[in-house]
């Protein structure tokens, strides 16, 4: 065909890169064919050097053996319940005076307005402080000890404030022997974990300390043989959770195995009662089952040398960090990023603080945002279409290692939830791991105002895979 055959015919250009080629080409008469492409590593110069080392055959045959190791690893887990008990009692080096918080390390003057809301409650629920203005000068004074729920075997929802006095989860990995916690639901949306701290937050705190805890402490004691968190998981993806922000199935399910040796303990039909009223009160009570049950999964795959596969993804509300299994227990930030999704009548996005929460180890495990096919319900909370929802679960296969066959979605024929996120497919696609979360208003005090969609920053990834790099040898 001659140059003039060719400009003859309808012209199919393809488009990679900036869209405003594309609407230069449509404004003269020709549909163009959008790419949806970015230069590897965003264009950073740094970066793309940093990939393209990692890219080397030696090395990559040494990441990628590292990396089936690690996925074995979390896909091998095997999580359960084995009880509850007081932080003070329980969480690796908790004291009186330690408040473990989500996210990666900050202290208490540059923390969100949310997080120090729910310091501050906590210390007041500790009696550390008479109220909440005695109880910001002691946080600010250093008398308290602050450090991530994660460098404590731990996760957090929200501010992920955990205290002395507060009841967790116990979850041990049965394969590999870990164990990992986490606090429990206080179930409302004006509450310790959105930076709520008022005396009905306070009072809430002291029933839990006082019945809650203790009602679900004795039951576990009576079953000896824990629950199979891994199990209830998957059932519950099959009937339409995600597992982060939709808890209608696995709540079902958690209170359900629960409920038999509740009624058998000794507590009085009172307190029974109170506890079923609580559970029934919101869907969340499983939620922080799940978080703990992927800690303990994940933290199976810390320190394999080589690894790029990241283990945590956390954020505090200014700062958002990850830690990928072959450099420890670095973490690598990048700033917290806004939460689009829909508000609560009132609100509006000028409200809302930052991303916030240890709940995105959920997707660094394979669920909530990734496995939002499993739960097309989950958009009227937090905003976009059913197509979306399944289009999320089947994009996260591009930066994962693989796929969980004991974590399915039926909408997606049984589909593995994607697992495994590989810092270096991030910078090569550009694609960031879908988070959905709940929205904290950005002062102290109020609570949430809201759900939606968001993604970790960039620069994590980018130190990562810098660190990676110089540590990855050939």
């Amino acid at each position: 065909m001659s140059v003039n055959d060719l400009f003859s015919t309808d012209l199919k250009p393809v488009n990679l890169g900036l869209d405003m080629f594309a609407d230069d080409l449509k404004a003269q008469g020709v549909e163009p064919v959008l790419m949806d492409w970015t230069p590897p590593g965003g264009g950073d110069p740094e970066v793309i050097a940093a990939l393209s080392r990692l890219e080397d055959p030696a090395v990559a045959e040494k990441i990628d053996a590292a990396n089936q190791v690690a996925l074995e690893r979390i896909l091998g887990s095997q999580p359960f319940l084995e009880g509850f008990g007081q932080a003070i009692d329980t969480v690796p080096g908790m004291t009186k005076k330690t408040i473990l918080h989500a996210g990666p390390p900050i202290e208490f003057t540059r923390m969100s307005g949310p997080m120090k809301g729910a310091v501050t409650g906590a210390l007041v629920f500790e009696g550390l402080a008479k109220d909440v203005d005695e109880a910001f000068e002691l946080a600010a004074s250093g008398e308290i000890t602050f450090s991530p729920c994660h460098e404590h075997q731990s996760v957090g929802s929200m501010a992920g404030v955990t205290s002395a006095s507060m009841w967790v989860h116990k979850v041990t990995n049965r394969t590999y022997g870990n164990t990992a916690y986490t606090n429990l639901s206080e179930q409302l949306s004006k509450i310790l974990r959105f930076g709520a701290n008022d005396q009905s937050v306070i009072d809430r705190l002291n029933w839990m300390r006082d019945v809650f805890g203790p009602v679900l402490a004795g039951a576990m004691e009576l079953n000896a043989e824990g629950i199979d968190l891994r199990l209830m998981l998957s059932q519950a993806l099959h009937m339409g959770d995600e597992a982060h922000n939709r808890n209608v199935a696995g709540t079902t399910l958690l209170i359900q195995a629960l409920a038999p040796y509740i009624l058998e303990s000794d507590f009085t039909t009172k307190e029974k009662r109170e506890v079923f009223d609580f559970v029934a009160s919101s869907d969340y009570f499983s939620g922080p089952t799940w978080m703990v049950a992927a800690k303990a999964s994940m933290d199976a795959a810390n320190g394999i040398e080589n690894s790029t596969i990241v283990t945590t993804m956390a954020r505090n509300g200014v700062d958002f960090g990850i830690r990928v299994s072959g450099t420890g227990g670095q973490w690598f930030t990048g700033p917290a990023q806004e939460v689009v999704g829909p508000m609560f009548a009132g609100y509006t996005p000028a409200d809302s603080g930052l991303d916030m929460g240890d709940s995105a180890i959920t997707e660094t495990f394979g669920i909530g945002g990734f496995a939002m096919a499993a739960a097309p319900a989950i958009v009227a909370l937090v905003g976009g279409t059913v197509d979306e929802a399944m289009g999320y679960s089947r994009t996260m296969n591009a930066i994962t290692t693989g796929n969980n066959p004991n974590v399915t979605i039926p909408a997606l024929d049984f589909m593995g939830v994607p697992s495994g996120i590989d810092v270096r497919k991030v910078m090569e696609t550009g694609i960031l791991p879908i988070i959905n979360t709940a929205i904290a208003h950005r002062e102290p005090g109020i609570g949430m105002i809201g759900a939606g969609i968001t993604h970790p920053p960039v620069e994590a990834f980018q130190k990562a895979l810098r660190a990676l790099a110089d540590t990855v040898k050939p």
